[in-house]
């Protein structure tokens, strides 16, 4: 199937290295639309799934992207009406794609693929220098000043899931089931590439319904499961990993999305089931850690960072460095050092912002332990805002609102699920939304703006 995109793809007349977005569930055919495009030679740019219109256009105008996959439906949202919507506007993009039933008129079908049987193998790929040190894809972040394109070879991808999958003590043949989308750092490295690397089984599930996920690891027999690190904290906490409703899972990988937290988290309490914190520092770089015996995470710690932790001739996957201004730098085989080229990339700024000796500053403030040099994480990039997996930038959402509505605000209030939360503030919440709606902003900007505040 795989191999059966490729060939559609380079059909539809999309060369070597041009950039194919993708907005889709976290779904098989989010996988093997990734997968497939990698192996045509084109580069993926998957797009989180709450963008939307002026989002997708920012972005995919940004890469000059030639092509856009999306899922029909993810929930009550039509994306083939929102790709076609993108695609008018961003004048690069000539194909869209789409999986799902009754797709309109102009969107290219691929689900027939999975029922056609083997066909051609994909056009052969020739390149001048190593294959795997080439682009493969790219994730978007966000800085104080804009949206910030993060363009990854498939060696980086590879060291940061490596990193966690070794970190993990992944089995050969195990079965991974993760809750995290694709379209992010975290999301590939800590369930598609180990799955990967590892040669199991990959199960997927659209977040987040806690009963159907744990009736998944009974179902699918899985030995580890990626989730959000408050959720895992909370599974912990019912007892729903263990007790009376043992399962077979083994490992539990937390993606920290506020790694400032971590440190003052709860003690892990299932001595059955390991827990392996990942730091995520935006679209940067992640780190995991195995926490101990005593349930309690392991401290980063400046220097040289390796997978498994400890262990002889271990797996080299960064450096960790604080800045002059106090904050965390990281360089190492899992950071990209790719630049996106003048003819793609026509706008240039913000640029990601590697130095001279290969370090990339995340932002996050941090404090030091003289004696033992453990990094105590004081807070996130100073001017943004992080909701999940989804980064704003303050002085964006100021002017958003008061665009609207003049005088009217959005804040930012910490979140012990999300790690922050948005508030609008303005005499007419219903108008907010609806004017943000229409605009094609994220949805949860619009949801700050909800008259029940007070309760």
């Amino acid at each position: 199937m795989i191999s059966a995109v490729a060939v559609r793809l380079r059909r539809l007349g999309l060369g070597i290295d041009q950039i194919v977005g993708m907005q889709m569930a976290n779904t098989v055919d989010a996988v093997v639309t990734l997968l497939g495009i990698l192996r045509a030679g084109l580069i993926a740019a998957p797009l989180p799934l709450l963008w939307r219109q002026a989002d997708c256009v920012a972005a995919l105008n940004r890469v000059g992207a030639k092509a856009l996959i999306v899922s029909r439906r993810i929930g009550t949202v039509d994306h083939c009406a929102l790709a076609m919507n993108v695609a008018a506007e961003v004048f690069h993009i000539r194909q869209v794609g789409g999986f799902g039933e009754g797709l309109p008129d102009g969107v290219i079908g691929f689900d027939d693929l999975y029922a056609a049987g083997p066909g051609e193998a994909p056009p052969a790929i020739e390149r001048t220098v190593n294959p795997a040190a080439h682009v493969a894809v790219i994730t978007f972040d966000v800085a104080p000043d804009g949206l910030l394109p993060v363009a990854r070879s498939h060696v980086e991808l590879l060291a940061a899931g490596a990193a966690v999958a070794l970190e993990s003590r992944v089995e050969q043949n195990a079965i991974i089931l993760s809750s995290l989308a694709l379209p992010s750092l975290a999301g590939l490295a800590l369930a598609v590439i180990p799955w990967l690397l590892i040669g199991g089984t990959l199960a997927l599930h659209h977040p987040f319904d806690d009963e159907v996920f744990l009736q998944q690891t009974r179902d699918e027999h899985c030995g580890i499961v990626v989730v959000p690190a408050a959720l895992a904290l909370r599974l912990d906490e019912s007892g729903a990993l263990g007790g009376g409703r043992r399962t077979s899972i083994k490992t539990v990988v937390a993606a920290w999305r506020a790694p400032e937290r971590m440190a003052a988290s709860q003690v892990w309490k299932d001595p059955a089931v390991g827990l392996v914190d990942v730091p995520v520092f935006g679209e940067t770089a992640v780190f995991a850690s195995r926490r101990a015996a005593g349930g309690r995470p392991a401290p980063l710690v400046l220097g040289p960072v390796a997978a498994p932790r400890g262990a002889p001739g271990a797996l080299h996957v960064g450096e960790l460095l604080r800045t002059e201004a106090s904050t965390i730098a990281v360089r190492g085989p899992l950071v990209p050092k790719f630049a996106l080229p003048p003819e793609v990339d026509t706008v240039g700024k913000p640029a990601f912002p590697v130095n001279a000796e290969g370090f990339a500053d995340t932002g996050y403030a941090c404090v030091v332990d003289p004696a033992t040099r453990a990094l105590a994480i004081g807070g996130p990039p100073v001017g943004l805002v992080g909701i999940g997996g989804y980064r704003f930038a303050q002085q964006a959402l100021a002017d958003m609102a008061a665009a609207v509505e003049p005088g009217s605000r959005i804040v930012a209030q910490s979140d012990g699920l999300s790690g922050q939360h948005l508030v609008g503030i303005a005499g007419n919440d219903a108008r907010m939304r609806a004017e943000l709606g229409t605009r094609g902003v994220n949805p949860l900007i619009a949801a700050a703006f909800h008259s029940d505040r007070a309760a």
